[in-house]
């Protein structure tokens, strides 16, 4: 098979770690050469990135240097490992994705989707193949979220902020059904385990069908 890009999407507290881990299991299972990122993160430039922009102290960030921080880290990752790794054949899987900033600096923060959309055809020019989406009421989240210590700058941002992001994750879900598989992460961590891994045999099954 080709390699393939895999996203994982969500708000505060749906279990992305969680499902992460499984999704990782689940392909290598397959006899898939997996690589594991993150957003933002996964080279020496984007965590320096992530630091900035999740430190709570930066509370004076603004909206568009936001945007721009996350699609800086956004190319350095692309060309430093993602398009490395799909030209050697292995597929890349990454916890959070260009979707992240329609829904964040799109839906959460206001910016335009057109905006969005430029600089994602300019910085970030691979799509993903598949999304899995986990969703779940904002109250729940923030619930779970809680639980994990301190917050990030953008974990402390109101519930309407999240539910903007809730609902542009889900408008981007309708808009792309083929790509998106939304999950119900409201249930017990092992139903939602088990309903992504039963999305990846699906995919993979697929992706070997058409190989």
């Amino acid at each position: 098979m080709n390699g393939r890009l895999v996203t994982l999407e969500g708000g505060e507290g749906a279990g992305k770690s969680t499902v992460l881990a499984a999704v990782r299991e689940r392909l290598e299972h397959h006899g898939i050469d997996v690589d594991v990122t993150r957003e933002p993160g996964g080279t020496a430039f984007g965590e320096a990135v992530r630091a900035l922009v999740l430190d709570p102290a930066r509370h004076g960030i603004c909206a568009e240097s936001e945007l721009l921080l996350m699609f800086a880290a956004r190319a350095q990752l692309v060309r430093e490992r993602i398009q490395p790794a799909l030209a050697a054949g292995r597929w890349v899987l990454s916890d959070r994705y260009t979707d992240a900033s329609y829904a964040y600096q799109g839906g959460g923060r206001g910016q335009p989707l057109e905006r969005i959309a430029e600089l994602e055809r300019w910085a970030a020019p691979v799509a993903p193949d598949l999304t899995l989406l986990l969703d779940l009421p904002v109250e729940q989240g923030l619930a779970r979220a809680g639980m994990r210590g301190e917050a990030d700058r953008i974990e402390r941002e109101g519930g309407d902020f999240f539910e903007r992001v809730r609902a542009a994750y889900r408008a981007r879900a309708a808009a792309e059904p083929r790509r998106f598989r939304v999950i119900d992460a409201s249930r017990a961590v092992e139903e939602v385990r088990a309903a992504a891994i039963a999305e990846i045999d699906r995919y993979v099954a697929a992706a070997r069908e058409g190989a």
